[in-house]
């Protein structure tokens, strides 16, 4: 309740502006990814230079339907 007075607002909203905020922290750490340098550099490697289809990707691109 303390905190809530501190900052002018009433508890209902203090406790939805600091979930919400924790909720976006949380998702945001979900979806990024952080590499190491040389990850990153593997990763525009791989990139710049694909390695060729495999026998299991060339199957699995046939089996596509024309449209999707």
């Amino acid at each position: 309740m303390r905190a809530s007075a501190l900052e002018h607002t009433d508890l209902t909203n203090f406790i939805l502006c600091h979930v919400l905020r924790a909720a976006d922290e949380v998702i945001d750490q979900a979806e990024h990814v952080v590499l190491s340098e040389r990850d990153s550099l593997r990763v525009l490697d791989l990139l710049d230079h694909p390695p060729a289809p495999n026998t299991r990707l060339m199957t699995a691109a046939r089996a596509l339907p024309e449209k999707i």
